[in-house]
């Protein structure tokens, strides 16, 4: 397994001052190997006639941990006093807080940011509730929640354990688009209870990131909120995920030259983001679409649908898809194939198979942690590969979207986000990569281009414009009234 900074450790040694051994540590470490990133100086630690030194290092798992520290331990002249887990350390208390932004030091600053002031604040609010917008946190605020349902690649691990992922979002919005995002995990799977928990909650935010909640609860959820409060809500495993894959699509296609109306897609793993990659392929233009499940290809014919087992979702998919009723497993269907879409498993291809594929083969395999194929087993098949992993070129990643989704849906004041707003999202991305720059191992930008967010936010709220959503009136920075819900 290949070293990552998820397991990093700062490891705090005592070193022999008069035949300090440092070089023979290094060489230790790269032994057992460890990656060093660093080696600093503790000033004013150890006794007399010792040092003590910090050596940060990346490890593959706690394992790995052990062998580094039994090198260190083992070194002539130094001695191993305490590690640090540098992710645990992170996370301690929270990694996110609230601050405040305007000061109360003076009688004047408390009589109007609270008692009497606050009441004329209120009462405009009472008045006209657009005014929230104006005049409370409502204007830049996301609630990002979930019932820990369907958290990464763990699974359904519980409100708890999910809320590190969900403040790890929160800073995300923050970081990249300015979005004050706060997570909400809530106690309960039971798709009534969690639709009426946003509801009631839903006046004090401007937006509501749907995360982590498994499918096919999270399809209803989404739709009955959309329908009952007056806010975007956007579930990003469907949409974020979708919005990223065109983007790093309309790329792919300007490298190929391929028209997306004749396009062959292979899509596997039909979960929320794969049926929602789907209908934004199929609103952009795609026509032939297959969908793989773990039984195959899906299709009318197929005995499930046939016989009614089918569940809802998959009996749409076959409905609008897979025009040749062609079945069979993902290697069987490659064959004659232009773009394959993955968002199932890992190894779910034979890199062979891939050779089945049309000239110009796309393979978007984003499976985490380990894709469908690996890179490097499908480099003689493929011109352009993508994965969601961020150690390989054209990593997918959801980071490149919500951030200035939502940060364009608040300035817009927008009470949904419309399936153009998403498409315009997705360009918005594509744009961030410069024709010139342009490549095979280039089609998406770094989730730290601090271009993207502002691109992205600038395209939705162009688009909600057009779309005759935007509530925001741009020459009083005032929003239009909203309807009782």
């Amino acid at each position: 397994m290949a070293v990552s900074a998820q397991y990093s450790v700062t490891i705090r040694v005592e070193l022999d001052a008069r035949h300090e051994p440092l070089g023979k540590l290094t060489a230790a470490i790269a032994e057992a190997g460890g990656q060093l990133q660093g080696v600093d100086l503790v000033p004013g630690a150890g006794p007399e006639g010792k040092r003590v030194r910090e050596f940060t290092i990346d490890a593959s798992d706690r394992d790995h941990w052990e062998r580094i520290l039994r090198a260190i331990g083992s070194t002539r002249g130094a001695r191993v006093i305490d590690y640090v887990d540098r992710t645990m350390q992170m996370h301690r208390g929270g990694k996110i807080d609230v601050h405040n932004k305007y000061p109360v030091k003076t009688r004047d600053d408390l009589s109007m940011a609270y008692t009497p002031g606050v009441a004329r604040v209120c009462m405009d609010i009472h008045h006209d509730r657009s005014k929230a917008f104006e005049y409370t946190i409502k204007k830049n605020t996301v609630a990002v929640v979930s019932d820990g349902s369907a958290v990464l690649g763990l699974g359904n691990i519980g409100p708890e354990a999910a809320m590190p992922v969900m403040e790890g979002k929160c800073m995300l919005f923050k970081e990249f688009a300015g979005v004050d995002a706060f997570p909400i995990c809530l106690d309960t799977q039971d798709a009534e209870e969690i639709i009426r928990a946003v509801e009631l909650m839903a006046p004090t935010f401007g937006g509501v990131n749907l995360e982590d909640i498994s499918a096919p609860r999270c399809f209803e959820i989404e739709d009955r909120l959309k329908e009952s409060i007056d806010i975007p809500v956007f579930h990003d495993d469907q949409h974020g995920t979708a919005v990223v894959t065109m983007a790093a699509l309309f790329n792919a296609l300007k490298i190929t030259g391929k028209p997306i109306e004749e396009l062959r897609v292979l899509m596997v793993g039909l979960g929320a983001a794969g049926v929602a990659v789907t209908k934004m392929m199929l609103a952009s233009g795609v026509t032939h679409m297959i969908g793989c499940d773990r039984q195959g290809a899906l299709s009318t014919e197929r005995e499930d649908y046939q016989s009614g087992e089918m569940t809802g979702i998959k009996r749409w998919y076959a409905e609008n898809s897979n025009p040749e009723h062609i079945h069979g497993q993902p290697d069987d269907v490659l064959e004659g194939m232009d773009l394959f879409v993955g968002l199932s498993g890992p190894g779910i291809i034979r890199p062979e198979s891939l050779a089945k594929m049309n000239d110009d083969a796309i393979v978007f395999a984003m499976a985490n942690p380990t894709p469908e194929v690996m890179p490097e087993e499908a480099a003689p098949y493929v011109r352009i590969m993508a994965t969601g992993r961020s150690d390989y070129p054209n990593q997918i990643n959801n980071v490149l979207a919500f951030p200035g989704i939502f940060r364009g849906a608040l300035d817009a004041g927008a009470p949904s986000i419309t399936e153009e707003m998403k498409l315009a999202a997705a360009k918005g991305i594509a744009a961030a990569v410069a024709d010139d720059d342009l490549a095979e191992d280039y089609i998406i930008p770094s989730v730290f281009n601090r271009d993207v967010a502002p691109k992205v936010a600038a395209a939705v709220v162009a688009e909600a414009k057009r779309d005759g959503v935007a509530r925001l009136n741009e020459e009083t920075g005032t929003f239009q009234a909203v309807e009782a819900g």
